[in-house]
């Protein structure tokens, strides 16, 4: 496997700086929010969604030299993610993130929504700060998106007859729709032909729903450990994915169990083992790499790059975390 520090070399330098500026950009008056913005940027992660940000933004500008404003893009794309990962958490009751507690555990609930809210206001205020009203309606678009999955999400839990569309599109919403828009803002900021931002649009959708279905499939067949929080815990909150609904085509007796919410001694278990004994996971893994290939095509028209090379090993990536 590539590592992932190898596949974003081009844009390490400018990942760097936004690592250092994200703690100044959300700094406020208050003690309180202050650390709670300094735990969340503190946490260990891969910055995929501002590293997208950058590369796209090197593979579109002439001579690769980006600009301000696609900096401070990328600054606002990982603040608005981050946003929606605290609130998140507090809809999961999730104590643990990344393998580092949740802002709400160490926080409190109160202030973990201030904290997540304030956040979304920062990032707005930065985003119309951009000058551009193409790019403002781009991203403030994902936010309503993000409300968007999470009341599907939450009104579709233990039903078994969401189908496999519905999925995809509330996927779309809660993970896909930030990567999609962000990808085309970071065009759009580079002036480029509108044909050209569209196929990034598609590239950040299809590559954001391979990256949902990866996580979804690994639900089922990581560690507590890799994860970070416990396995088949979306499993047992009755949000139903990809392997659950290929599983339930293929053995109907599932039904009833979920139906049940697990009520019964051994149901979780019993369900996870028919997961594992069906085509469930390979036929999800199918779909990851369906819309990740979909995601390599829509960089066709752009000039070869190191950035451009980037972005498709990033498709790849994602698909390598499977294995």
């Amino acid at each position: 496997m590539t590592s992932i520090v190898k596949i974003l070399s081009p844009v390490e330098n400018e990942l760097n700086i936004l690592t250092q500026n994200l703690k100044k950009l959300v700094g406020s008056g208050h003690p309180i929010l202050s650390a709670a913005a300094e735990h969340l940027f503190s946490a260990s992660g891969k910055r995929l969604r501002p590293a997208i940000v950058l590369l796209i933004s090197k593979a579109t500008i002439e001579n690769g030299n980006i600009t301000s404003r696609h900096k401070r893009l990328a600054e606002i794309t990982e603040i608005i993610h981050t946003a929606s990962l605290v609130h998140d958490d507090i809809l999961d009751e999730s104590d643990v993130r990344r393998g580092i507690p949740t802002v709400h555990s160490d926080f409190g609930t109160k202030i973990a929504i201030l904290a997540g809210d304030f956040l979304f206001a920062q990032s707005s205020w930065y985003l119309a700060n951009l000058d551009s009203l193409e790019v403002v309606k781009l991203i403030s678009k994902v936010i309503t998106d993000f409300a968007e999955g999470e009341i599907r999400q939450g009104l579709n839990q233990f039903k078994v007859n969401v189908t496999l569309e519905e999925y995809l599109e509330k996927s779309f919403y809660k993970t896909a729709s930030l990567i999609a828009a962000s990808s085309k803002a970071a065009a759009l900021l580079s002036r480029v032909d509108l044909e050209i931002a569209n196929d990034l649009y598609n590239y950040g959708r299809h590559l954001g729903l391979a990256f949902q279905i990866v996580d979804d499939i690994l639900d089922f067949t990581a560690s507590t450990k890799e994860l970070g929080k416990p396995a088949g815990s979306d499993l047992k909150k009755g949000n139903l994915t990809a392997p659950i609904l290929f599983a339930l085509e293929q053995n109907p007796e599932l039904i009833p169990i979920i139906e049940r919410q697990f009520s019964q001694p051994n149901d979780f278990e019993y369900t996870l083992d028919i997961v594992s004994k069906t085509k469930a996971i390979e036929k999800a893994r199918e779909l990851a790499m369906e819309h990740a290939q979909v995601a390599i095509k829509c960089l066709s028209n752009l000039p070869s790059s190191s950035s451009k090379e980037a972005l498709k090993l990033l498709a790849e990536y994602v698909l390598e975390r499977l294995y």
